[in-house]
């Protein structure tokens, strides 16, 4: 059964999310009730989250690892269980002979993600180099270039050799879907605000699965993508539930990445549990800009 978003006001809590195409169905609804949300690249998500300018986010999966006391909120994410189409790296040379890795500055799981199958399945340790946002192929020699994002579902193959989806890497190597990315909070958030947030991003998240179609329609021509193609990416490619098979997915993840100095060790695997805190039932208020 769909979920119905509440009809009252979110508690007052600044939260941020994700610009890009996959975000689209997590924040379905979300501004007809109330909910200022904030839009920004993953990686700007997880330091504004740091730095305590906002509340809650939606952060690449990683971060979950390196933050501060941070915990899953919600039930709702970005993953994938098979090809992703909008995470790929790709290869001007053998995956084995890779000495320089470009990455997205957008990105932080996916960067981590292609270093962990790099080492573990090719037994190389790139150099790193960082492309701003707006770089393309051209701007840079490395042996493999990592794009995630709408740049990524429209980039082409070119003179690379090998393109991986890197979705589809994870889940062929372990067995397991992937988380992209999930909603958190920092320790210091009121958790009667939470306690009602958790629902409402979940029910936001349903009523977004249940309209892929009209998404697909709203968002294609400003992604250069076709309705269907829209659709197709939204529905086949993508998974919005933070399930079981997914939170083992993110501890196995956290092991392999703190395995290469990618995340500290020590993490509580119970902060990916996003069931919600036990707190006397909160009063709406109006969320403010």
């Amino acid at each position: 059964m769909v979920s119905r978003l509440p009809p009252r006001a979110l508690p007052t809590l600044r939260i941020g999310a994700v610009q890009y195409l996959n975000t689209k169905p997590l924040v379905h609804g979300l501004g007809g009730r109330g909910v200022a949300i904030d839009y920004d690249l993953p990686s700007r998500l997880a330091d504004r989250l740091a730095r305590r300018e906002l509340d809650v986010a939606l952060i690449p999966s990683i971060e979950l690892f390196r933050g501060e006391g941070y915990r899953v909120v919600s039930d709702a994410c970005i993953g994938c269980r098979g090809p992703v189409m909008s995470v790929k790296l790709f290869f001007r040379t053998a995956p084995s002979r890779v000495g320089r890795l470009a990455v997205d500055e957008g990105s932080r799981t996916s960067a981590s993600l292609a270093r962990i199958l790099l080492a573990e399945r090719c037994g190389v340790l790139p150099e790193i180099e960082h492309l701003p946002i707006g770089s393309g192929f051209d701007d840079t020699a490395a042996d493999a270039v990592l794009l995630i994002g709408d740049r990524a579902i429209g980039a082409h193959r070119g003179s690379f050799q090998i393109v991986w989806d890197l979705g589809d890497e994870w889940v062929r190597w372990r067995g397991l879907p992937f988380v992209f990315a999930a909603w958190a909070a920092h320790p210091g958030v009121d958790r009667a605000a939470l306690a009602e947030l958790g629902p409402l991003l979940a029910a936001a998240r349903d009523s977004g699965k249940a309209n892929l179609a009209a998404i697909a329609s709203a968002e294609a021509p400003a992604h250069g993508l076709t309705v269907p193609q829209c659709l197709a990416y939204l529905r086949d490619n993508l998974h919005y539930d933070l399930g079981a098979g997914e939170r083992e997915a993110l501890a196995v993840f956290y092991d392999r990445a703190a395995a290469l100095g990618l995340a500290p060790r020590g993490f509580d695997l119970g902060r990916l549990d996003p069931a919600p805190p036990a707190v006397a039932p909160p009063t709406a208020v109006a969320s403010r800009p």
